[in-house]
């Protein structure tokens, strides 16, 4: 199993050419480095962007930093499951090699996206598990697909509570984020397990960066937490966080290095996890925590309206049917009476 490089650098990626590739939240920070160095080795890279302005900007700076470079931008949301529905149904290549899940947002103060859900959660585990969903179509036509999901070193510390997922009761920023980041994690390798069951060629690795220089703790709606919090902030990331493109190494390591198998979880491999080299780390509870792994599975299709497509018909339509049956661990009625 490959292991942590001391020497691999963003100029160890190998030839990208021909490779359709969507990265999210490409217009600044780990997604920026990521969408520009995939471009850069020949990827055909599509910047999913939730702003308009930002994300050409973004492309105008890809484009003059790598010239003929094959990249495009394109409007997404994952705060609007009708954004994500759009961008699915508007996909116009043959196929889809490679989706990156790297957009989401960090310590946030309580909000809501459009549809109802607690943005932490919302964006960074609902809106990629309903992307990933929607394009999963586009992924299966590639021959080799791949999904990497942009976790946090963080996760290890949350406080997993299925029942309190959406803040129905009581909303703690910091709980929240390393909740939904603990839910990435829970996400790619359940998407592993399923595929793996399916008979499917589909690889889905999961990556935490470390503590990384992105405005995800000084932008969006953290803009207006008022100065003081901004100025600390920003010493705090100026001295203790790394550049932005260590950050992005183990996104780049996952999405580039040939025969990483399905499944896998890379992070730095120095102390805390918080910077160092990429490496494949599997010893993290989540990992092992299937139970918790599929229950969330369920209830993000609930939520989502979204199906995953594993297996043929029949059997995903007899699987569901028989998911409807079963009693809700949180209300006690069978699904089909609260759905």
């Amino acid at each position: 199993m490959p292991s942590a490089s001391r020497t691999w650098t963003l100029d160890s990626i190998p030839d990208q050419s021909g490779r359709l590739v969507v990265v999210t939240g490409a217009n600044s920070g780990i997604g920026q480095v990521t969408a520009e160095a995939l471009a850069r080795r020949g990827a055909h890279v599509v910047l999913a962007c939730r702003s308009p302005q930002r994300g050409q900007a973004a492309l105008d700076r890809l484009l003059g930093r790598a010239p003929g470079a094959h990249a495009e931008v394109r409007l997404l949301d994952l705060a609007d499951l009708a954004s994500i529905r759009a961008f699915a149904d508007g996909w116009d290549h043959d196929r889809l090699d490679l989706l990156v899940n790297n957009a989401g947002v960090a310590m946030v103060p309580l909000a809501r996206t459009a549809d109802g859900f607690e943005s932490q959660f919302g964006i960074n585990h609902l809106g990629t598990f309903a992307l990933t969903g929607l394009m999963l179509p586009h992924l299966l036509a590639s021959p080799d697909p791949l999904v990497v999901t942009v976790s946090s070193e963080g996760q290890r510390f949350a406080r997993f509570d299925l029942d309190n997922l959406n803040a129905e009761r009581r909303y703690r920023t910091v709980f929240a984020y390393l909740q939904s980041k603990r839910a990435n994690l829970y996400f790619a390798t359940e998407l592993q397990r399923r595929a793996d069951a399916a008979g499917l060629r589909l690889r889905s690795m999961a990556v935490a960066p470390g503590l990384t220089r992105t405005n995800v703790l000084t932008g969006g709606a953290n803009v207006n937490r008022g100065r003081l919090y901004g100025a600390l902030t920003r010493l705090l990331i100026r001295v203790a966080f790394r550049p932005t493109p260590e950050g992005a190494k183990t996104s780049l390591y996952a999405a580039t290095v040939p025969d990483l198998p399905g499944g896998a979880y890379v992070v730095p491999d120095g102390a805390l996890q918080l910077r160092g080299e990429p490496v494949l780390r599997n010893r993290e509870r989540a990992i092992r925590d299937t139970t918790t792994a599929r229950r969330l599975w369920e209830l993000s299709g609930k939520l989502t309206g979204v199906p995953f497509r594993l297996s043929d018909d029949a059997t995903c339509t007899a699987a569901q049917e028989s998911w409807m049956r079963e009693p809700d661990a949180l209300s006690g009625h069978t699904r089909s009476e609260i759905v």
